[in-house]
């Protein structure tokens, strides 16, 4: 008996579909990767797994039979509010070559705000010829909000380049080289150190909003943020206040509530702001696609599900 297909499922107009699918087919070809639309309703009543990228509700409930759904994204938080009590298992993507791209871009933009490239370039705009005092990484303290796969690549990276680096999860972690916190009071300890901080969350009822104006004002006076979790992860308006006010020298946002950021919205003009397309970490489709081929094969022969969403948790 041929096996079932397996539907891809994208977001609407997704320009990079046709990617998708080019590489998941390559990775899988004893398997028949078809983009949703393409299936007819029998072939749709027969799927019981589907690759998905950002789908749309609605073309998941037309899939009965479904048991699990795979990822090729390690952010599924639209996915899990989307579902809402269904019992899908979900898989996201966990892939070695996304936590290397990460903490290459952790290294480049910390180095940016460490070597005062800001600052430099406000200097530019007023034809000031003036250099800055020099900082060593060994007096600078980098702070990891996240100390999960992306973290500790990126917390890697930075003890090579010297800094010190403590990071904070939601349960206590021991990583070479860290000086690791958690809880509440391990948050607040954390953030009293930390000259640059970078945000790794995943984005949960817990994670949201966490970064508001009292947690911001216990970083040291003119530090500098990284955010390249989830846009809601930060209070909009306290990391405003928070730049207006000098307590925070500079933000680097790469992910916002609403992308593409909309052109009235503050971040774009700010002197204190750089704003990112979310780029920071773009999955890799072949590397990608490797992993999700991986995961299904092991499947079909051993009926063993991959690691899966754990819905409470939120990842």
């Amino acid at each position: 008996m041929p096996k079932a297909a397996v539907p891809f499922l994208a977001g609407k107009d997704s320009p990079e579909a046709g990617a998708w699918l080019s590489a998941l087919r390559h990775a899988m070809p004893d398997e028949r990767i078809v983009a949703f639309e393409d299936l007819n309703e029998g072939e749709r009543s027969e799927a019981t797994i589907a690759i998905v990228a950002n789908p749309e509700p609605a073309d998941l409930s037309r899939l009965p039979r479904l048991c699990w759904v795979h990822s090729v994204w390690a952010g599924i938080e639209r996915l899990l509010a989307n579902l809402g009590d269904s019992r899908l298992q979900i898989v996201r993507l966990l892939d070695p070559r996304l936590a290397a791209t990460m903490a290459e871009a952790v290294l480049a933009w910390t180095l940016f705000l460490h070597r005062e490239m800001p600052a430099y370039a406000r200097q530019q705009a007023q034809q000031l010829w003036r250099s800055r005092p020099y900082t060593r990484p060994e007096q600078r303290t980098v702070g990891l909000l996240g100390l999960g796969a992306l973290g500790s690549a990126s917390a890697e990276r930075l003890l090579a380049a010297r800094f010190k680096v403590c990071g904070w999860s939601r349960q206590r972690k021991s990583l070479p080289g860290v000086e690791c916190f958690a809880g509440e009071v391990g948050l607040e300890e954390m953030l009293g150190k930390t000259n640059i901080l970078i945000c790794l969350l995943p984005l949960t009822l817990e994670t949201r909003g966490l970064l508001n104006m009292a947690r911001l004002a216990l970083l040291p006076s003119g530090a500098s943020l990284i955010n390249f979790a989830r846009g809601p992860i930060i209070d909009d308006e306290d990391l405003r206040a928070a730049l207006d006010s000098g307590q925070l020298d500079h933000a680097v946002l790469d992910v916002f509530a609403h992308e593409p950021l909309p052109a009235d919205r503050w971040p774009w003009r700010h002197p204190g702001v750089t704003v990112l397309p979310h780029c920071s970490a773009p999955t890799d489709h072949e590397t990608a696609a490797q992993i999700v081929a991986a995961n299904i094969r092991r499947y079909r022969e051993t009926g063993e599900l991959p690691a899966c969403v754990n819905v409470a948790r939120g990842y």
